[in-house]
C-alpha cells in the first residue's frame, strides 16, 4: 500500500521534470511557439522555479505571445537575474499595450519615457513615439535607425473580436517577417 502511495506522489513529480526538460529542447531548437504552448500547461507547477519561467517567458516573448508574460512577471521576483527578466518583460508589455492604446484611440506618447530593447516591438514603439508627423494613417512607415534596408510598417486591423496590430518586417523591400499582437 505504502509503494502505491508513493507511486501516486512521485507520477506527478516525474511528468513535470519531462515536460519541463521537452520545454528547454524546444527553446533550444528555437521551436518558440511550442515551447510557448507546452510551457503554459505547465507554468502553475513550476512557478518557484525562476530558470524554467524565464526560459517560458523568453519562448513567449519571441513567438509573440506577448499576453503570456504577465504571470512569469509575477514570478520572477526571488534573484536579481529574476527580478530583471520581469522589468524587462514589463516594459515590452507596456510598450505594445500604449502602442495599441496610440493607435486606437490617438493617445499621444511624446510625454511617456520608457526603456528600450532591441526587441522588435520596442524598436517600432521608438520609432512611433519620436515620429514628429504622426497624424492618423492607417499605416505608419519606419526605417532602422542602423541599417537603412531594414523597414517597418505598422498598423491595425479591425476583425470580428478585437483589434490586432500588426508589424511587417522588410528588408530590401521585401517581406522577412509578419508580427501579429492581440
Amino acid at each position: 500500500m505504502k509503494h502505491l502511495i508513493l507511486v501516486f506522489l512521485l507520477t506527478p513529480l516525474i511528468l513535470l521534470a519531462d515536460a519541463k526538460i521537452d520545454i528547454y529542447k524546444l527553446y533550444k531548437m528555437k521551436n518558440y511557439e511550442a515551447a510557448c504552448s507546452q510551457g503554459t500547461a505547465i507554468l502553475k507547477g513550476l512557478q518557484e522555479d525562476e530558470e524554467f519561467v524565464s526560459i517560458f517567458a523568453f519562448s513567449c516573448l519571441q513567438a509573440d505571445k506577448l499576453d503570456k508574460l504577465a504571470l512569469p512577471i509575477t514570478y520572477l521576483k526571488n534573484s536579481s537575474e529574476a527580478r530583471a527578466n520581469a522589468a524587462y518583460f514589463a516594459v515590452i508589455l507596456m510598450q505594445k499595450e500604449l502602442l495599441m492604446h496610440a493607435l486606437l484611440d490617438q493617445y499621444d506618447l511624446n510625454s511617456v519615457k520608457l526603456p528600450t530593447s532591441e526587441y522588435l516591438l520596442s524598436v517600432v514603439y521608438n520609432l512611433y513615439s519620436h515620429d514628429i508627423n504622426k497624424n492618423k494613417r492607417r499605416r505608419y512607415n519606419y526605417i532602422d535607425k542602423n541599417d537603412p534596408k531594414k523597414r517597418y510598417r505598422l498598423y491595425i486591423t479591425k476583425g470580428t473580436t478585437s483589434p490586432k496590430m500588426i508589424i511587417e518586417e522588410y528588408y530590401d523591400k521585401l517581406m522577412t517577417k509578419r508580427h501579429t499582437y492581440l
